[in-house]
């Protein structure tokens, strides 16, 4: 016998056949695990990321309400400002106007005072001579 008989070329075909398939398959079975599970971890992430992305929208959505919120403020202070200033400069306008009526009046009662007979001093020492 100088080689393999023919029933022996059978079976160590028939067993590397069956180690090629039992390989290929336990492959082909590792591979749809391996995607299955990336497949998994791809869906936990995304779910993951958009979580935290609607987390930081929400705290900036707030960061931005409060923002608004205090640049109102802010306006509505600068208005009331504006207003206090305006009624401050038509109070002085108006304090001007009274100091000249005020200066005015008092000079005509000090002339009427003058040219009255009642108001006049009397010097009791030129009388008396």
């Amino acid at each position: 016998m100088d080689g393999p008989s023919k029933e022996e070329e059978e079976d160590s075909t028939f067993t590397n056949i069956s180690l090629a398939d039992d390989i290929d398959s336990k492959y082909k079975t590792f591979c749809r695990f391996l995607s299955a599970t990336l497949h998994k971890w791809y869906l936990m992430f995304m779910v993951n990321l958009n979580l935290f992305i609607t987390a930081v929208d929400a705290e900036n959505q707030v960061e931005l309400e409060e923002k608004t919120r205090l640049i109102n403020q802010v306006l509505e202070l600068q208005h009331t400002l504006e207003d206090l200033s305006a009624r401050v400069d038509a109070v002085k306008e108006e304090n001007l106007k009274l100091k000249s009526e005020n200066q005015v009046l008092g000079q005509y009662i000090e002339n009427l005072m003058s040219a009255s007979s009642v108001f006049q001093t009397t010097d009791t020492k030129s009388k008396r001579k």
